[in-house]
């Protein structure tokens, strides 16, 4: 039964759920923080790093996760949790000890008013510092 409702998830946002996408999606839902495709690489060991990698670029391409730019250097990604075809801004924390980078969902990007002829296509918040663990305060 999840796995039906797995394949209906993906086939919603127009991917075909072949037997890997369905594993790389199913080791998805089990994060709670943004991932990189090393990360998945680790969690699955047995799969393609290109699989992986045109995977993670194809759930991007059709909403179910997006991109994080956390200044690192390495594509982070999130699951998107949108409930329209835009996806809607929010903080992202990026831990300068661990290096881990968070979805902070319930802080919404503030507004910007751009000068006229300016039109915003996508923003990225991200604020450095430490996390809860690093810091000493979980």
């Amino acid at each position: 039964m999840k796995q039906e409702i797995e394949a209906a998830e993906l086939k919603l946002h127009g991917v075909n759920p072949t037997a890997v996408r369905m594993l790389v999606w199913r080791k998805l839902q089990l994060r709670h923080d943004a991932f990189s495709l090393v990360d998945i690489e680790q969690d699955l060991p047995t799969v393609d790093r290109s699989t992986i990698f045109r995977t993670l670029k194809l759930f991007a391409s059709c909403k179910l996760l997006h991109e994080v730019d956390d200044g690192t250097g390495m594509a982070k990604y999130c699951i998107c949790h949108c409930n329209d075809e835009h996806h809607h801004g929010h903080v992202h924390f990026a831990c300068a000890r661990c290096q881990r980078t968070f979805c902070i969902e319930n802080v919404k990007i503030p507004g910007v008013v751009l000068p006229e002829g300016f039109v915003a296509e996508e923003a990225e918040y991200v604020i450095k510092g430490l996390c809860p663990e690093c810091s000493g305060k979980e």
